[in-house]
């Protein structure tokens, strides 16, 4: 029994818009949480000899009464190192902040140290922004190239605005959860959106070009959105399947993995969650609507 994807379109657009609405508004009360690699800092991983020292609060204490506006963020690792990220500071009064932290804690290696200027933070947000849009506009452009064999009554580039919509909502949904939850987003960050594009793409694609095909043997008791229908059902099990073993494998990493990567993975799963969604309930939706408007 095939299910009627396309007759409950209007609940698959107010839960997008639910999910959408709720996500712009956590992005413009709370915004997003930028790491050193766009706001410029420090970074630098210790491990302490007195192994007994495993308490994030009790090394916060120590570098905040030695540098008070100094420490934007910290996290113990895997290994029992602690990263810790803050303010960008001069040679010497970083030196004074490591003598306080020894004189407190006791002797620590330093095993790695990176500073990253203000210019060269906003520098690395300005390439983040363009490579994404850049990404956008050649999704759109290769699949209006690769459907243009598509029957004449349907316009090719429909699928490439179709297909960026469903991007978009993607993108803005993953970046909402990140307000919502004050996670600090870094470089790492804008590879896994870029991955969660080509993800979702990928994926919607495989529908609409099933939809193609299917269009080629369309008959004429059938609507578009028996088309879609038929199409989405085709590769329903596909999609679910792929997005299952992909979440799986990510969520293992999530929990198993360094915890350096934690944000990065976190990014993938619910962008990869959303985006099967979207190509299932919104991107072959949307098209049809738009296809429908264009016929009546």
């Amino acid at each position: 029994m095939n299910f009627k994807f396309i007759k409950y379109t209007k609940l698959w657009f107010l839960l997008s818009t639910i999910a959408v609405a709720i996500s712009l508004g956590a992005l413009f009360n709370n915004g997003i949480k930028l790491g050193i690699d766009f706001t410029g800092g420090t970074l630098m991983e210790l491990q302490f000899e007195n192994e007994e020292i495993t308490e994030i609060a009790e090394v916060t204490e120590v570098i905040e009464a030695a540098q008070p506006d100094y420490l934007s963020q910290m996290t113990l690792t895997g290994e029992g190192t602690f990263l810790i990220q803050g303010k960008d500071l001069p040679g010497d009064t970083y030196d004074g902040l490591k003598a306080s932290i020894e004189a407190e804690l006791g002797a620590f290696e330093e095993i790695r140290f990176t500073t990253i200027g203000p210019k060269i933070g906003e520098t690395l947000k300005q390439k983040a922004i363009v490579a994404l849009g850049i990404a956008l506009v050649a999704i759109v452009l290769f699949i209006a190239y690769a459907f243009r064999h598509v029957p004449k009554r349907v316009s090719a580039w429909r699928f490439g605005f179709c297909a960026i919509a469903a991007l978009a909502h993607d993108i803005i949904i993953t970046l909402g959860i990140f307000a919502i939850l004050g996670f600090e987003v870094d470089a790492f960050f804008i590879t896994a959106l870029l991955t969660i594009m080509g993800f979702s793409v990928h994926d919607t694609i495989v529908v609409f070009d099933r939809i193609r095909e299917n269009l080629k043997t369309q008959s004429r008791q059938d609507s578009f959105s028996d088309v879609a229908d038929k199409s989405l059902n085709q590769t329903l099990m596909r999609s679910i399947n792929t997005s299952v073993s992909t979440l799986i494998t990510l969520a293992a990493l999530y929990y198993l993995g360094a915890e350096s990567l934690g944000v990065f993975i976190f990014a993938l799963i619910i962008g990869i969650w959303v985006g099967t969604y979207s190509s299932i309930f919104l991107a072959s939706p949307l098209l049809t609507a738009w296809q429908s408007k264009a016929n009546a």
